[in-house]
């Protein structure tokens, strides 16, 4: 019988041990405070409505641009007379559940196609990545405008067009890890005792690119939050009474000349604060699934 030569030094690379790297993580103490942030603003706008109940639903034009600390009101009221504390947990339900949906979709479609273009090589990789090309020449903002323009603005709506648009850069991450690791000796051992493609794929490629795609699932969040804070700034965002930190900013803005800065700021501030802390939750997760910091 022929015996098959296997490659010497077969086995995977050695994952750092989960202590080593979450001690790297929280050694980057700006990625600690983002978590922390993130941690509080999700607890703010789930279980916060629960504990500082209002109406966001019926309007109330005698209680409008009422000033923060007035009728128990502690951050004012809107020009339709929306508790602003309320709408801003209200808002933040709609911006986080679409950044972290659509953060995931992005990712999911990049890394499978990704991973298969690299992969696989040749012509299919060619022709996979120039579709990648394509798509990232057209701005994901004009593709999101166009879309609301067409269809009713909704939640699932947005998480499925922002998911569709951007895929486009993780799927170029990943399929740059792919092409390195299948060369590697662990990947040519399964395609020698006879493994398939498939198999590959899902055991080994995918796997070995859950550090990038970790990392950039954290920036895809915090892309998709701003996008939908542009489109809903643009006034085409999700539809009253729902609303979100992006809308919520636009509608404050017409009545910034009029001293109304409980309209703006506190929006404003959010917005800020949930796309910083995300990306520096990405730079400690870059930190704890550094290659080159295995043994530090």
């Amino acid at each position: 019988m022929t015996q098959v030569a296997v490659p010497t030094g077969a086995e995977p690379p050695v994952r750092p041990r989960r202590g080593q790297a979450w001690r790297r993580f929280t050694g980057n103490r700006l990625a600690v405070a983002g978590l922390v942030v993130v941690a509080l603003l999700f607890l703010f706008s789930f279980v916060g409505p629960l504990v500082y109940q209002t109406d966001q639903v019926h309007t109330d034009l005698a209680s409008a641009n009422l000033r923060p600390g007035t009728d128990g009101h502690p951050l004012g009221t809107d020009d339709v007379g929306y508790d602003v504390l309320g709408r801003l947990m209200v808002g933040g339900q709609t911006s986080l559940i679409i950044g972290m949906a659509a953060g995931v979709l992005a990712t999911v479609i990049g890394t499978a196609w990704g991973a298969v273009a690299g992969y696989v090589g040749g012509r299919m990789d060619a022709v996979m990545m120039r579709v990648v090309d394509a798509g990232i020449a057209i701005p994901a903002l004009f593709l999101l405008l166009v879309a609301s323009a067409i269809y009713t603005p909704s939640v699932p709506m947005m998480i499925v067009v922002l998911g569709l648009v951007s895929w486009l850069v993780p799927a170029r991450l990943v399929r740059a890890e792919a092409m390195s690791l299948k060369t590697r000796d662990y990947v040519l051992t399964l395609r020698a005792i006879g493994g398939s493609h498939r198999r590959a794929i899902v055991r080994h490629i995918v796997p070995n690119t859950v550090g990038t795609m970790m990392v950039n699932a954290t920036f895809q969040v915090a892309d998709a939050i701003l996008l939908v804070a542009y489109v809903s700034f643009l006034g085409m965002g999700v539809q009253q009474p729902a609303t979100d930190w992006g809308a919520m900013l636009s509608k404050g803005v017409t009545y910034a000349y009029s001293g109304a800065w409980w309209l703006i700021v506190p929006a404003g501030l959010l917005i800020v604060l949930v796309v910083a802390s995300f990306n520096f939750i990405g730079d400690g997760l870059r930190d704890m699934f550094e290659v080159r910091g295995k043994n530090r």
